[in-house]
This record gives C-alpha cells, sequence and structure tokens, in this order.
C-alpha cells in the first residue's frame, strides 16, 4: 500500500486508512507510540494509555468514602512560625 506525504505547515504528514488502523488495534485510540526501527517508521498501541482507570478509581473512590478527605483534617496552625 502506498501514501500520499503531504505537506503540514512546515512539517509533513499522512492520513491511515481505517483498515489498517482497525489491523493495529488503533481505531479507537487518540495516542500512539511512534518509533523510528531498522529503517521503518513503527506505530504502535502504547503500553498504557495515559491516566488509564483514573476516571473510575475517582468516582469508586467517592463513592466508597464521601466527600472525606483520605487524610483527615489537618491544622496549619504551625505556619504561623515561618518566615518567609
Amino acid at each position: 500500500m502506498q501514501i500520499t506525504i503531504r505537506d503540514i505547515g512546515n512539517s509533513k504528514g499522512v492520513v491511515l486508512p481505517k483498515p489498517l488502523l482497525a489491523q493495529a488495534g488503533l481505531i479507537d485510540h487518540a495516542i500512539a507510540d511512534l518509533s523510528f526501527e531498522n529503517g521503518a517508521i513503527v506505530l504502535r498501541k502504547p503500553a498504557k494509555e495515559v491516566r488509564a482507570g483514573w476516571a473510575q478509581a475517582a468516582k469508586a473512590l467517592f463513592e466508597q468514602e464521601g466527600e472525606e478527605l483520605l487524610i483527615g483534617d489537618f491544622s496549619n496552625s504551625v505556619d504561623q512560625d515561618w518566615v518567609w
């Protein structure tokens, strides 16, 4: 398969066909790992999505603990001795 390398400002870009992205398992990903290996440009699924699962974990924590602070309430009374 050949694709066109296009000018995009001062850079270059390519449009990847959807079937090719599907074969690589990248169809639902917003990011990918890009590298240059043995004379080839290689595009891969990231090992782990950035912040994967954070939203679900935060929601589960909230549902389990409510709105209480995880480290408890603490005072800043000793801060008055600090000189800035």
